[in-house]
């Protein structure tokens, strides 16, 4: 099954409902599917056979999104490739993934100008606009198409998406994740969380993220998805009002921004439903204002490796029968998924006892093929059978699952091992904070000495001594902070992940 079957199967259901919208334009189902087969029909001409692989460069944008689909029509690979990433990553990922088009919007012309020269396999680029002197303009591209008969094909090996992993792993590798994956995971979605009537869907978060594989279910129950062009937490408030938004994904930063944000309280979001989370953990204490102010929070955890839904956790389950907040499970990443098994492992790959830490491992249709020309790398993640996150965790009584770290990011302290996360969740505990970040730093006393970098609460200081005695109080002089630096921002990947490696360089220029 393409993923050109989400779109199919919403507009068998109204084929004249509306499907993407934009500043207040909407394109209905119907619409939608045409330009779809417009732009497989056009790849067709352009030379792209089913298991090609088709990159697309663009913010939110209907065009782009909708050429997602028409990639899939067509049986090629969509290959997803984030503006916000420096062109030297993206040109490595193309590169990678063996892109022979690449579809963009005029905004990255400077960018695709930069790289271009550099991918000699990169044969054809498709301008989102008019053309120029380097790239076919799309209109004119999707001209050329329109008296060819319909392109519909698969995948030779079910692969559909090649997503890069780049960010905060080194050098990037390619994900390959097949029509099943993706199948699970929109099975998941519509099995985990409220779907109440046609959903209405607010995208402000990358679609060529998180945001966008959750369309997917979306569009298959007939639902409008709402984009955004770039992120503007007033403008998402507003829009969550206007069109009566029921499903929305924002990563923990920018729910923090719009808990800040000074219009949220007078904003009617009695729509929602589902209030996604994700991508990052979240602090607890602005969960629980979240859950007050803000309504039906839900979280999911996963990684581009199994998309999405490894675990979850409904609006219903973060609140006991009587409504009081479940605050035992707030920390959690929820239970594993219907469709995924999850096991805690030990070093050998052993399952140890519930409560205690270890590797967090998954098996299911849920996780990719491998990565894209790399069997090293596959074979290290599938090792004794288990797709290996890299995440530490453990599973409490009732079955949920807690994240406590990345394997890499664990301090050790005077022969003590302290998990990142929740010495995190400690200092995000105190009111004058915004974010925060803990690594560990050379010590010539305690091996490594943990160390909290904070952004600040606007209008906020900050007395360092408090905050550590604020934090002792809640865990302990060992996991409690002995350096607290103030940044008044946090580095962050494309997708908003904090970027631990570069504070390590940043404060340790050795670490290099």
């Amino acid at each position: 099954m393409s993923l050109f079957f989400y779109l199919e199967k919403g507009a068998s259901l109204d084929p004249g409902a509306p499907c993407l919208t934009l500043d207040g334009v909407s394109r209905s189902y119907g619409e939608t599917v045409a330009l779809a087969e417009a732009v497989a029909r056009a790849l067709r001409r352009s030379g792209v056979a089913p298991g090609d692989k088709v990159g697309i460069l663009s913010a939110n944008d209907p065009d782009a999104f909708t050429c997602v689909f028409g990639i899939s029509r067509a049986g090629a690979v969509w290959c997803p490739i984030n503006p916000r990433n420096a062109a030297g990553e993206n040109a490595e990922l193309l590169d990678l993934f063996d892109c022979s088009t690449l579809i963009y919007q005029p905004a990255f012309d400077d960018l695709v100008g930069q790289i271009a020269p550099k991918l000699p396999k990169l044969t054809t680029l498709v301008r989102l606009g008019d053309g120029d002197e380097r790239a076919v303009g799309f209109h004119d591209w999707l001209g050329a198409a329109q008296d060819d008969p319909s392109a519909a094909a698969a995948p030779p090996d079910e692969v559909v998406a090649l997503v890069g992993t780049g960010g905060t792993t080194g050098r990037p590798k390619g994900v390959m994740l097949t029509d099943r994956n993706l199948e699970v995971m929109s099975a998941i979605v519509l099995m985990s969380y409220p779907f109440a009537g046609r959903p209405v869907y607010l995208a402000l978060a990358p679609l060529t993220h998180a945001a966008g594989v959750l369309c997917f279910p979306i569009l298959a129950s007939g639902g409008e998805v709402v984009i955004m062009a770039k992120p503007d937490v007033g403008r998402f408030l507003e829009l969550v009002e206007r069109h009566r938004v029921t499903h929305t994904f924002l990563p923990p930063t920018l729910i923090y921004m719009v808990l800040g944000h000074a219009s949220l309280d007078s904003t009617d979001l009695s729509s929602l439903q589902c209030f996604w989370y994700g991508a990052a953990p979240m602090s607890t204490a602005r969960l629980t204002e979240a859950l007050d102010r803000i309504g039906p929070m839900a979280q999911l955890f996963g990684q581009s490796e199994a998309p999405m839904m490894i675990s979850t956790m409904s609006p219903a389950e973060h609140r006991r029968p009587d409504g009081t907040v479940h605050t035992g499970r707030l920390a959690s990443a929820g239970r594993p998924s219907p469709l995924v098994t999850v096991a805690i492992l030990d070093e050998q790959g052993v399952p140890v006892p519930r409560g205690e830490r270890g590797e967090i491992c998954v098996r299911g249709s849920l996780v990719m093929a491998g990565y894209y020309r790399n069997p090293e790398a596959t074979a290290e993640a599938s090792a004794h059978g288990w797709h290996h996150t890299g995440d530490i965790g453990f599973l409490d009584d009732e079955g949920y699952l807690h994240i406590v770290d990345r394997a890499k990011d664990m301090v050790i302290t005077g022969g003590f091992n302290v998990y990142s996360a929740e010495v995190e969740q400690a200092v995000m505990a105190h009111d004058a904070i915004r974010d925060c970040a803990v690594i560990g730093l050379p010590d010539d006393k305690w091996g490594e000495r943990v160390t909290a970098v904070v952004q600040l609460q606007p209008g906020t200081e900050l007395d360092a001594a408090e905050l550590i005695a604020f934090v002792k109080e809640r865990i302990g002089s060992v996991k409690a902070p002995k350096q607290i630096e103030v940044w008044p921002e946090l580095p962050r990947s494309a997708i908003g992940k904090v970027l631990k490696t570069d504070i390590r360089t940043t404060l340790h220029p050795a670490h290099r």
